[in-house]
């Protein structure tokens, strides 16, 4: 059931592929619910070469989709407190979304740490970008700072993936050859993120 929600996602992402769209999936991949921003910016950057979109609106879009979703965690946080938030982090829904009380442990860690630059260097980090904004919450860390190395670390992963959605569309005629396999690929690739998600999180419970 979860595998064909997040299929259903994809596939109506890849059909729908506008600012609007690519700025809610980043607000998502940038909550507590694990969406990977290299199946929403890549594609989309793809899509702006071809010249059916602006690649400076679709960094920023995604940019702006980013601080929305670590606005909801940092607010989240603050709101619920550490006690609740660990909680809720054991839960069986936050297990199979990878996320549990020691990967927001590590992410406190991490944030004591770097201090403030966290908020930056943490955009960049796969293992601890879509939760670095929970400690930022908890500790109450300044809006002003919180913004600003939220907004930086964050655009400068989106340029990231957008250089690399131009990229792709510079072998367009190896790309036109491989059309339907690399769709396969991709489609299969996020397929097996989810697999990943579900059996991780059995796996917790079942413990």
């Amino acid at each position: 059931m979860i595998i064909q929600a997040w299929q259903s996602v994809i596939t109506w992402y890849m059909t729908n592929m506008n600012y609007w769209t690519v700025m809610l999936l980043m607000a998502i991949e940038s909550s507590f619910i694990p969406f990977p921003s290299e199946i929403v910016i890549p594609p989309a950057a793809y899509k702006a070469a071809q010249g059916d979109l602006n690649i400076y609106l679709v960094v920023l879009s995604a940019t702006v989709g980013c601080i929305i979703g670590a606005l909801f965690n940092y607010y989240l946080a603050l709101t619920l407190g550490r006690t609740l938030i660990y909680k809720f982090a054991n839960t069986r829904l936050m297990n199979m979304m990878m996320i549990n009380q020691s990967s927001i442990e590590k992410s406190e860690e991490y944030f004591r740490k770097h201090g403030k630059s966290s908020t930056f260097i943490g955009r960049l980090l796969p293992a601890i970008r879509q939760l670095i904004s929970i400690p930022a919450g908890l500790a109450r860390m300044n809006m002003k700072d919180f913004l600003i190395y939220t907004t930086l670390g964050a655009m400068i992963w989106n340029i990231i993936l957008a250089l690399l959605g131009y990229f792709l569309y510079t072998q367009q005629e190896l790309l036109n050859k491989y059309y339907k396999e690399i769709s396969v690929v991709f489609l299969g690739l996020g397929v097996l993120f989810i697999v990943y998600l579900v059996y991780k999180g059995f796996k917790k419970n079942n413990k």
